[in-house]
C-alpha cells in the first residue's frame, strides 16, 4: 500500500520573504461580557446563520506582521577556500572547508486574522502568528488601522494576547466551549489567503482532540467548517454569534483544507488571557505525570503482541511515569495507575485532563479518582508549577541580572578570534553578582544558545525564568582570551 504522509499545518502558512508576496495567518479572540443569546432552532429545523455572522463579523480583524531585515553570521561551504582565499580576506575562516560570512536576512511580511475580545483593544491570536514580529498592524472591518503590541504569549497553548490603543471597539461575546455538542453548527471567521474576511460553516465533529507533534496543552475542538492558511487564530463561533474557539491548525495532506480544522477552546483561552494580563505569563498547574489514553496504551500492547492486563475499566488515563518531585507523587500516585475522574468529572482522554487543568493554578487542590490493580482509590492533589512549588511564576526581565551589556566591537572580535558576544559593561546587585560574573566578561552562549544581540539575551532570561530549571548556564570569554563558565540562578536565594 502506498504510504501517504499527513501534515499538521498551522493556518499561518503563507509567508513572504524579501521580495515575495507575504501572508501569515492570525487571529484574535474575545473576553467581553455575554449578551442574551439568540433562540436555538428546533430539532430538525434549518439553521439561519446570518444572525451569528452579523453579530461576530465586526469583531474579526486583519492582522499584518513584519519581521525586519537582520544581519546574521552563517557558515558557508567552501572547499576551495584555501586556494582562492589563502589569507582569509573574504570572511573569517572556519573548519572543515567552511568560512564565516555575514549575510542580510530578507524582510518578512505576513497577514492573517484576529478577534477583538474587549472594547478597550485586547485581541487574542495564535502565538505562531505574532512570534518574532517587529511590527504588528491591526485592520478592522471598517478599515481603521492600529499599531499593536504584544502583551504576552504562551507557546504551550499557542495563544498570544496583543493590544491596540482604541476605544469602544466591537468586542465579540465569549461563549462557553464546554457546552458545545458534537454535531452543533459553528462558523469559522478569518482571512484565508489574505483575500479578505471570510465566513465558512460546518459542525463540531469532535471535542477534546489531541494531535501528535503539536502544542504541549492539547484539547482541540474539531470542525469541518473550512479553515485554510490565513485563518490561524480566527474566530470559531456558535449559532448565537459567541466565540467558542480560536482557530489554530488544519489537518491536511496538501496544506489546504481537506475536512478537518482545529480550534483552541475558550475554556483554555480565558485562563491564558487572564494570566497574561495579571502575571505576564501563564500560571500552569501540573500533576507531574506522563501518560496516555488507556485505549491507546492497550492498543499499543496488542500491536506488540503483549497481553493486555485487566485494569478494571476500558476508559481512563494510564499513568506511565510519575515525577519524583511532582504533585502526583506527593499524593501517592504510581506508575500503572489509571485515572478515571477529576473532581467528579469522568475522564477517558488525556486531552480532557489537560483542558481541566488548564483552568487551574499552582496551589489549587483537585481530587483524583483512580484505579490501582482494579481497586478504586482517591487522592487530593495540590497542584504545582513546573519548578515544583506553588509560587507564582513571573517572567523575568534583564533587570534580574543586575548588569549592563553591549555587543562586542569589531576590534574585540578580531583580537579574541570570535564572531559575536555581549560584553558585561557594569555589574550591580543581582543574579550576575551573586554568581560571580565580573565586569568585562563576554557572554557568548546562554543555555547553549548563541548570544549575538540584547534581544536574544532578553529572550533567554524570559524563557529560563519560567522553566523547570530557572538557571542561566553562561559560557564566555575574558578579554585575556581565557574561557569561563557560570551557572546563574534566577530565583531569589539560590
Amino acid at each position: 500500500m502506498k504510504n501517504v504522509k499527513n501534515y499538521l499545518v498551522y493556518a499561518s502558512c503563507i509567508v513572504a520573504i524579501a521580495f515575495s508576496a507575504a501572508s501569515f495567518a492570525k487571529v484574535y479572540a474575545s473576553n467581553a461580557p455575554s449578551s442574551s443569546p439568540a433562540s436555538s432552532p428546533a430539532a430538525g429545523q434549518p439553521v439561519d446563520l446570518t444572525y451569528a455572522t452579523d453579530k461576530a463579523l465586526p469583531s474579526v480583524v486583519t492582522v499584518k506582521v513584519v519581521q525586519n531585515s537582520k544581519t546574521q553570521t552563517i557558515e558557508v561551504e567552501d572547499p576551495f577556500s584555501d586556494f582562492f582565499d589563502p589569507f582569509g580576506f573574504f570572511g573569517q575562516r572556519g573548519q572543515g572547508g567552511t568560512r564565516k560570512q555575514r549575510v542580510q536576512t530578507p524582510k518578512k511580511q505576513g497577514s492573517g486574522s484576529g478577534v477583538i475580545i474587549s472594547a478597550d483593544g485586547y485581541i487574542v491570536t495564535n502565538n505562531h502568528v505574532v512570534e518574532g514580529a517587529d511590527e504588528i498592524t491591526v485592520i478592522l472591518t471598517d478599515n481603521r488601522e492600529f499599531s499593536a503590541t504584544i502583551v504576552g504569549n504562551d507557546q504551550n497553548t499557542d495563544l498570544a494576547l496583543i493590544k491596540v490603543s482604541g476605544k469602544n471597539l466591537p468586542a465579540i461575546t465569549i461563549g462557553d466551549s464546554q457546552k458545545l455538542r458534537i454535531g452543533e453548527w459553528v462558523l469559522a471567521i478569518g482571512n484565508p489567503y489574505n483575500i479578505g474576511t471570510t465566513v465558512t460553516a460546518g459542525i463540531v465533529s469532535a471535542k477534546a482532540r489531541s494531535m501528535s507533534g503539536g502544542n504541549s496543552v492539547q484539547s482541540f475542538i474539531q470542525t469541518d467548517a473550512a479553515i485554510n492558511p490565513g485563518n490561524s487564530g480566527g474566530a470559531l463561533v456558535n449559532t448565537n454569534g459567541e466565540l467558542v474557539g480560536i482557530n489554530s491548525m488544519l489537518y491536511s495532506q496538501t496544506g489546504s483544507y481537506s475536512g478537518y480544522g482545529f480550534a483552541i477552546p475558550t475554556t483554555i483561552m480565558n485562563k491564558v488571557v487572564n494570566d497574561l494580563k495579571t502575571y505576564g505569563t501563564v500560571q500552569r498547574a501540573l500533576i507531574g505525570i506522563q501518560g496516555s489514553d488507556l485505549s491507546s496504551y492497550s492498543d499499543g500492547l496488542k500491536q506488540q503482541g503483549k497481553e493486555v492486563p485487566d485494569f478494571g475499566t476500558i476508559n481512563g488515563i494510564y499513568v506511565a511515569e510519575v515525577a519524583e518531585d511532582g504533585a502526583g507523587a506527593a499524593a501517592g500516585l504510581k506508575k500503572g495507575d489509571v485515572i478515571t475522574a477529576i473532581d467528579g468529572k469522568q475522564l477517558s482522554k488525556m486531552a480532557e485532563l489537560q483542558e481541566y487543568l488548564a483552568n487551574k493554578r499552582p496551589g489549587d487542590k483537585v481530587t483524583i479518582t483512580y484505579l490501582r490493580e482494579k481497586n478504586k482509590k482517591s487522592a487530593t492533589v495540590t497542584l504545582k508549577n513546573a519548578q515544583g512549588n506553588t509560587n507564582v511564576v513571573k517572567t523575568a526581565d534583564l533587570d534580574v541580572l543586575g548588569g549592563n551589556f553591549r555587543e562586542i566591537t569589531k576590534e574585540q572580535k578580531e583580537q579574541l578570534g570570535v564572531n559575536y558576544g555581549l560584553e558585561v559593561t557594569k555589574v550591580n546587585n543581582g543574579a550576575l553578582k551573586n554568581a560571580g560574573v565580573p565586569k568585562g566578561f563576554i557572554i557568548q552562549k546562554v543555555n547553549d544558545q548563541p548570544m549575538k544581540t540584547l534581544d536574544e539575551l532578553q529572550e533567554a532570561v524570559k524563557s529560563a525564568s519560567t522553566s523547570k530549571e530557572p538557571v542561566l548556564f553562561i559560557q564566555g570569554i575574558f578579554p585575556t582570551g581565557k574561557k569561563a563558565y557560570y551557572a546563574v540562578p534566577l530565583e531569589e536565594g539560590k
